[in-house]
């Protein structure tokens, strides 16, 4: 057997889990999922790292909250509805995300540092909060801080 990161041993636990308790809906994301990251290893040829199966819950939960919106512009609420429940199981499973007030002080601190556009700054900035952060509130932050100097 291949060697699997604590969290991919974690969401299988869970999917066992909703199965046996015949949950329907989070039966069907955690496989859903699932299977992403079984792709996911296959493009790697390798199995993931606790960071890259983050990655791949992190894209499950951009994918299902334009959904969401998609639902809501088009009037359908009870479809959003779905997509919303899905985000929450899977987000039970992320890390939690850094704190905004942080992420400023990195991004105040590349700035010092002598980067002046977005793509230095957020090329500095990104790294450190891979996995922790959604790159849009980093780059909200980013375009903040750059008209505040």
């Amino acid at each position: 057997m291949s060697p699997e990161s604590s969290l991919t041993a974690t969401l299988r636990a869970a999917l066992n889990a909703a199965r046996k308790a015949q949950e329907k809906e989070r039966t069907l994301v955690l496989g859903t999922i699932l299977a992403n990251l079984k792709n996911r290893e296959i493009e790697l040829r390798r199995p993931a790292s606790d960071g890259e199966v983050v990655d791949v819950l992190r894209k499950g939960v951009k994918l299902r909250q334009e959904a969401a919106e998609q639902y809501t512009a088009a009037s359908r609420p009870e479809l959003a509805e779905m997509e919303l429940a899905q985000i929450k199981v899977l987000e039970a499973f992320l890390p939690p995300a850094a704190d905004p007030e942080e992420i400023r002080a990195a991004v105040r601190q590349a700035i010092a540092g002598g980067a002046k556009d977005i793509g230095k700054v957020m090329a500095q900035v990104l790294p450190q909060y891979k996995g922790k952060a959604d790159g849009k509130v980093i780059n909200q932050i980013v375009r903040e801080e750059l008209q505040a100097g």
